[in-house]
């Protein structure tokens, strides 16, 4: 047996998964690193960390393996939006500015008053610049710190950086591109809008497809990973992308939601539609398809935050805090006694694009108790999808009636039901949903390899195995805590505007 090793290289961590030529997962590793949080809105993470986990997870999935001949390619599903500028040598000039990172609002402002305006601009692109998207953050790096900027030979993002550690070439792919600015029907960078916002092009890496061969290990990465130069490394994908392929739900008008450190909805497509209320349209990890998304920033980083200070004592004493979450969440009624708690720790992209925005718990009284908490916040993630696909369906036509769930969330089944409840919709769950990334990503090195002719193969990778129902009962008490949701937004946008703006743009 011969295996792909795929990286899912996410904010938190990065997991190696050992894959077969028979599509099937044969191990994997996981190693957590850490983010650094500088000033208010800042969210930056060391790339040499990234390389450290990549290498110990390498090392840990091949080490039962009898023959080093057996590795046939390394392929990565990473983080999007990563901004890593190097110099020509590819040594760091700055940590990854990460895509969470909101330090660009007035950069933002600026590049569209060159498009004579937020209205003007909004029209010709079908979306407001935010102060986290990557253009604004280059014009900050060229203003906040010059001699970076003029240093810089490539921005790389994180995926360009772990495979120019692993080839010695720097390229980016069509799907981390999007994340850039990509022209989906040209394949190319969108130039007019970097040369209006005043970005050298010349810093940006020459472009290649997730199938595309990259190069083989330098015996240098090699020796560091405990593999072979025989190794071929692949374009790989964003995680947004790859995740969408494992989901199997890969054909026109499919929709997949997950469930991880984010969430995010995403619609497969054969056309390339105009970007509406935070919704992108981006390039598929299959080089002939696109995906429509939504990306909700915050999700399962709450879930972890909410029970770090939750469930502490339950936790130091080795007690199984998921477990004892998922009982105290069942036991709360629908809409948990009309206590809402919105999802939005580190602002927001879909369904509304906001960078002040920040999390609320709204209606809490002396009747509610942790469960009632954790229960509104998972509560809190439903609206937030539901938003969005009721979105989807005004802006698009789109009725999106069948859903599969990915990522670790999804194995929750309090919350899976009460997410059926809310969408009105029904849930798929997969075999392998937390492994949904790193199998997606693995099918464009099969490609490459010559192993498969499409990408067609992968819905028999991560099957589906189990399935939640929309109860209809629950339908109504959902409703009306989703038609507050809303409102509670936009009667606090102004405050949190107010309170946040100032603090987020101390540069």
């Amino acid at each position: 047996m011969d295996f792909i090793i795929a990286h899912d290289v996410g904010t938190q961590s990065n997991k190696a998964v050992l894959i077969g030529t028979d599509g099937k997962v044969y191990d994997s590793f996981e190693k957590s690193y850490k983010i650094d949080f500088p000033k208010p809105g800042w969210v930056e993470q060391d790339p040499e960390d990234y390389w450290g986990a990549i290498c110990l997870t390498t090392r840990q999935v091949v080490s039962k393996l009898k023959r080093d001949d057996q590795i046939l390619a390394m392929v990565f599903s990473t983080q999007a939006m990563g901004i890593i500028p190097v110099d020509k040598k590819g040594a760091l000039l700055y940590k990854n500015i990460s895509w969470v990172d909101a330090r660009a609002n007035r950069q933002s402002e600026k590049i569209m008053k060159r498009f004579l305006g937020k209205a003007v601009f909004e029209k010709i692109t079908g979306v407001v610049l935010s102060a986290k998207d990557v253009i604004p953050k280059l014009l900050w790096i060229k203003e906040q710190l010059p001699e970076v900027y003029k240093n810089t030979y490539k921005f790389l993002d994180v995926n360009g950086y772990l495979k120019f550690k692993c080839t010695n070439k720097m390229v980016a792919e069509w799907s981390g591109a999007c994340s850039y600015g990509f022209d989906i029907n040209k394949k190319d960078w969108e130039r007019t809008f970097f040369k209006i916002a005043g970005i050298d092009q010349k810093k940006l890496p020459d472009l290649v497809r997730s199938t595309d061969l990259v190069g083989n290990l330098t015996e240098k990465a090699a020796k560091e990973l405990g593999l072979t130069t025989n190794v071929k490394i692949f374009g790989g994908s964003d995680d947004t992308q790859s995740a969408a392929m494992g989901s199997g739900q890969i054909d026109h008008h499919q929709a997949h939601i997950y469930l991880g450190s984010s969430a995010w909805i995403g619609v497969s497509s054969q056309k390339n539609y105009k970007f509406k209320n935070g919704m992108a349209s981006l390039q598929s990890a299959d080089p002939t398809s696109n995906l429509m998304v939504g990306i909700t920033e915050s999700a399962g980083v709450n879930v972890e935050w909410a029970l770090s200070k939750l469930y502490k004592e339950e936790k130091e004493k080795g007690e199984d805090i998921y477990d004892l979450m998922e009982k105290e969440v069942s036991e709360i009624p629908a809409g948990a006694d009309n206590l809402i708690f919105t999802p939005w720790f580190q602002g927001e992209r879909t369904p509304v694009t906001d960078t002040t925005v920040r999390s609320t718990i709204f209606n809490l009284g002396l009747e509610h108790n942790r469960g009632h908490i954790m229960c509104a916040m998972l509560e809190g993630i439903g609206y937030n999808l539901k938003w969005t696909i009721n979105n989807i369906h005004r802006d698009y036509g789109i009725a999106i009636k069948e859903v599969t769930v990915i990522g670790g969330g999804s194995q929750n089944d309090a919350w899976m039901q009460s997410l059926s409840d809310i969408l009105q919709v029904k849930l798929n769950i997969t075999k392998n949903p937390k492994m949904a990334g790193a199998i997606g990503s693995a099918m464009t090195a099969f490609v490459g390899l010559g192993l498969e002719n499409d990408f067609t193969k992968i819905k028999e990778f991560n099957p589906v195995i189990k399935t939640y129902h929309p109860r209809k009962d629950h339908k109504e008490v959902y409703q009306k805590m989703f038609e507050n949701y809303k409102v509670l937004y936009h009667s606090l946008k102004k405050a949190y505007h107010d309170i946040n703006f100032e603090r987020f743009n101390r540069n």
